[in-house]
């Protein structure tokens, strides 16, 4: 079976013009094994963002200052985009409202042009003049160790929780490791998999292309891609019964509303939000409402103290306490869902 890092290559560079993949290519050492975004500007740089930093590209593939970068042409954006949109784009009216289109492997390509507006509201993107190839990575593990944390043993259920980074912090490649191991269970720790709904509406957490999720969120997950997180809890809520729903970068008003809805229904909530500290999250109306309500039983603050996604503390929100990892009574068992 080939190497993580040569699928993520060949599912991506099948989706960039030949050039600029002759270019990824020709890098040296090789960029894939690190590589997380690559940004296509028309006339512009050809720029890269890795483990290793940011940098610009000539046509040789090696590491420039942006007035000695290749600057990928139109025909360059032209044929990449063909490429992503198997030459219609029209098929992908959806998501170039969105700003983003997802490819197979759960890769994100976002989008940038001029807005075509009706009523006030975006209703498609023309004259692309931007790509930004997100090259999605599974850490497998990386929330493992804290696992238990989220369990309630006494009464056979998940805690609530809240995943807080800055934008590129890890948070979402935590919350669905967390995800997954909710759903698959570990027999180690005495519990089952539970019955997990994910709300997608970026296609980020499972990476759904044509609405299967390509990266890994659990075999007990059910996923409702590209629908607005509070319209999207509320029906999963309603038709999967499900025993946690999953969601990334709350906020919104529509967004807290729905969270009172299904904490008041008997089911767990795990969701990501944006900042680098309480007192940030505080500063945001509808956040500050539920702390106020203590809806919260454990919040997880990701930094980068040690690299992307460190998690830095975890936090009771309730007594303010820090966390250490808790350790399951010897032998204990539980039986809830499967």
């Amino acid at each position: 079976m080939p190497e993580k890092t040569e699928l993520i290559s060949e599912q991506v560079g099948a989706y960039l013009a030949p050039r600029i993949r002759s270019i990824i290519n020709a890098a040296s050492p090789p960029l894939w094994a690190g590589l997380e975004e690559i940004r296509l500007r028309a006339e512009r740089p050809l720029a890269v963002h890795g483990r290793w930093g940011d940098f610009f590209l000539n046509e040789k593939g090696a590491a420039v200052p942006p007035g000695e970068a290749y600057c990928p042409s139109g025909e360059d954006l032209e044929r990449s985009l063909q490429l992503i949109s198997c030459s219609s784009l029209y098929a992908f009216e959806q998501e170039l409202r969105c700003g983003y289109i997802t490819i197979p492997g759960g890769h994100r390509v976002g989008l940038c042009g001029q807005a075509v507006l009706e009523e006030g509201r975006v209703v498609r993107l023309k004259h692309i003049t931007g790509l930004n190839y997100r090259l999605a990575r599974e850490v497998v593990g990386c929330a493992r160790p804290y696992l238990p944390l989220f369990l309630d043993y006494r009464q056979g259920r998940v805690r609530h929780g809240l995943i807080v980074s800055p934008p590129r912090g890890g948070k979402t490649t935590f919350l669905r490791d967390l995800t997954r191991w909710l759903s698959d269970g570990v027999p180690g720790l005495g519990f089952k998999g539970f019955k997990v709904a994910v709300v997608d509406e970026r296609s980020e957490i499972g990476g759904s292309f044509l609405g299967r999720p390509q990266l890994n969120v659990g075999y007990n997950t059910d996923v409702l891609d590209a629908c607005p997180k509070a319209e999207g809890m509320m029906m999963l809520l309603r038709s999967m019964a499900p025993q946690v729903i999953v969601t990334d970068e709350i906020g919104h008003e529509k967004d807290i509303s729905a969270i009172e809805e299904i904490i008041h229904a008997g089911v767990t909530v795990i969701a990501t939000a944006h900042g680098g500290s309480q007192e940030e999250l505080l500063r945001r109306p509808g956040l500050r409402r539920l702390f106020q309500q203590q809806v919260f039983e454990r919040v997880v603050f990701l930094g980068r103290s040690r690299g992307v996604g460190t998690v830095e503390r975890i936090i009771d929100p309730r007594s303010g306490r820090v966390l250490r990892q808790p350790v399951p009574a010897e032998g204990r068992v539980l039986t809830w869902g499967s």
